[in-house]
């Protein structure tokens, strides 16, 4: 049986982990055609209120990915043990 509150903090710890390095990779373009760092900077922006080089965006950006990491983490965590009471 998976533990509710620690899936879910860890669920949540490595969403805005990845939202953080995502973001930092908008910033430096690494090889990438400019083509691809407007694409990257497209797919921030389909984030409702995200605006680059804004502090209130980022914090939004964290606050959603908060938001979906725990709702999935949620139902992870729902469907694995009641797959296992099932299963019993």
């Amino acid at each position: 049986m998976l533990t509710f509150k620690s899936y879910i903090v860890k669920c949540v710890l490595g969403g805005e982990v990845a939202y953080f390095l995502c973001l930092l990779g908008g910033y430096l373009p690494l090889g990438r055609t400019p083509r691809a760092v407007d694409l990257h900077h497209a797919l921030f922006e389909t984030l409702p209120g995200f605006v680059w080089g804004s502090g209130g965006s980022v914090a939004l950006g964290a606050f959603y990915v908060l938001v979906f990491s725990a709702v999935f983490g949620a139902y992870m965590v729902w469907m694995h043990n009641s797959s296992l009471l099932d299963a019993k």
